[in-house]
């Protein structure tokens, strides 16, 4: 994404508000903010050495085509080779269409009645819909947008793709952009799937909207990026010891299941934990002390005992439950121990989340705080919906359980989701497919385990470590590539990871 950094993310609502203050409050007139987005939209262009092909700029009848017809105008102005298509009913058109029309007509731009011959050197201009689109394209839009997908050529959108609305869904199709102009911020729908995969580049500009207009409680998406990352990671202490690092009790593993454990564990150590004490059944204690002598093992035979576990609970400072644990009563029971016992966050993972499932309403009684983080399969059983519905309501649907429940919802997706109760959601946009791998989760509730324990609140190291993950991924994506990748490639990037960020 290139442009204006990227914190703030809005859907099409917010945004509404947020231009209504400019204007309102700041005295900004809409024609202004319209020819800085056209004047972004062409330096754009310009900026892709685009400025000398031929260009057709789809127009419709909302301010998205307003917007449209002020790039073609300013096109023509520079004595480009371009015209408009005109799609919609223009006895309904805006205000601010209407004049944009006006202007555009003084420079004697050419209106298509239909599309010119398919070229590869036409710059096709998308601006029929904003992200205020909210029902199925159908009619001549959707015979245009399916026609230029179909064709060769360069595809540019103003503001989000035709036919994707405001949380990311295609409404019915989608014009397919190489690169999306946006302006002032960042949209949900262009991040969230499936959406994302018809935005191509974002690139952001500045057209006189600032943080300024955002009011204290204007409802808003937050996203990380490394700047932020940089600061809010804990510092070290010079001379501080392993003890004032933080204390992890990891209850994870089971039979053939060590490997969950030791990912974890890992990780925990690599994002700064000073101890970690792992709770595990004494088949995996050879393997664990082969691969990661440096955690404590407690070893239980057969069945955990209430002594032992309380003891890791009043060591630690903070404790993560769940990876490879399996789901047996036994395993259920430990949970429950651990809910009523535990005076530290938890991060609940993995079978954890899958016997929780069962009894969610255990979540309602009084608890310290816990951090989940479901994939969409795990978040289906606790919330007893649909996989399909959950990916359609990715965010409320991390929001609802988090406030429901107050907890600190980390919901796992190919864009995922972090919502902290009456608090802030976040958005991450690190990442990629290759980490849709076995112990991938894993790594990621060691990476917030361990931040936890270095002294980052659990409502940052929560969407922090979502973040740091992804960058892992990222990193293991360029060395290995998304098809080969495997959890132990994820770790083995977090200690590039702390070391880029600390540069």
């Amino acid at each position: 994404m290139r442009g204006k950094i990227m914190k703030y993310i809005f859907n099409s609502k917010q945004m509404y508000q947020i231009e209504q203050t400019a204007m309102e409050e700041y005295g900004v007139p809409s024609l202004v903010l319209m020819e800085r987005a056209a004047l972004s939209v062409v330096s754009e262009l310009y900026h892709q050495n685009l400025q000398d092909h031929p260009f057709v700029v789809l127009c419709g009848t909302g301010n998205n085509g307003a917007d449209g017809i002020a790039v073609a105008r300013i096109l023509a102005e520079q004595k480009k080779n371009v015209c408009v298509y005109l799609i919609g009913d223009y006895t309904k058109c805006t205000r601010e269409n209407k004049a944009q029309l006006k202007m555009l007509d003084a420079y004697g731009v050419t209106k298509l009645t239909e599309l010119p011959p398919e070229n590869p050197e036409i710059v096709y201009v998308d601006a029929l819909f904003g992200i205020g689109c909210s029902r199925p394209i159908e009619g001549l839009a959707l015979q245009v947008i399916r026609e230029i997908n179909r064709r060769s050529g360069i595809k540019i959108t103003i503001d989000i793709p035709s036919g994707i609305d405001t949380f990311g869904h295609v409404q019915g199709d989608a014009f397919q952009a190489d690169t999306t102009v946006t302006f002032s911020y960042a949209k949900v729908g262009q991040v969230l799937y499936p959406g994302k995969s018809y935005t191509g580049s974002i690139v952001v500009c500045d057209i006189g909207i600032s943080d300024c207009m955002i009011s204290d409680k204007q409802e808003k998406y937050l996203s990380i990026e490394k700047m932020d990352c940089r600061k809010h990671i804990p510092g070290r202490i010079p001379n501080g010891n392993k003890g004032d690092f933080g204390k992890l009790f990891i209850i994870a593993g089971s039979y053939g299941m060590g490997g969950a454990a030791y990912f974890a564990s890992k990780a925990a150590y690599l994002c700064g934990a000073g101890m970690v004490k792992i709770l595990t059944p004494a088949e995996n204690s050879t393997f664990l002390q082969e691969k990661i002598p440096e955690a404590i093992l407690s070893i239980y035979e057969g069945k955990w005992n209430e002594k032992q576990v309380l003891e890791g609970l009043q060591w630690a400072d903070a404790v993560l439950i769940g990876p490879g644990i399996g789901t047996s009563s036994d395993m259920k029971k430990l949970l429950e121990f651990v809910y009523s016992n535990a005076q530290t966050p938890v991060v609940c993972d993995a079978d954890a989340l899958n016997l929780l499932s069962e009894h969610t309403s255990l979540l309602l009684n009084p608890h310290t705080e816990w951090v989940l983080t479901p994939h969409l399969g795990e978040m289906s059983r606790l919330r007893k919906d649909s996989i399909s519905f959950i990916k359609e309501h990715l965010i409320e649907t991390a929001e609802e359980f988090a406030r429901d429940y107050q907890v600190i919802m980390a919901l796992k997706d190919a864009v995922s989701v972090c919502a902290i109760p009456y608090e802030n959601t976040y958005i991450n946009l690190s990442g990629n497919d290759g980490m849709a791998t076995a112990g991938s989760g894993d790594v990621l509730s060691g990476i917030i385990a361990g931040l936890m324990v270095t002294g980052m609140k659990p409502s940052e190291a929560a969407p922090y470590g979502m973040y740091i993950h992804g960058l892992c991924g990222d990193h293991a994506a360029k060395s290995k590539s998304s098809y080969s990748m495997m959890a132990s490639d994820i770790l083995d990037s977090i200690s590039y990871v702390f070391n880029e960020m600390q540069a």
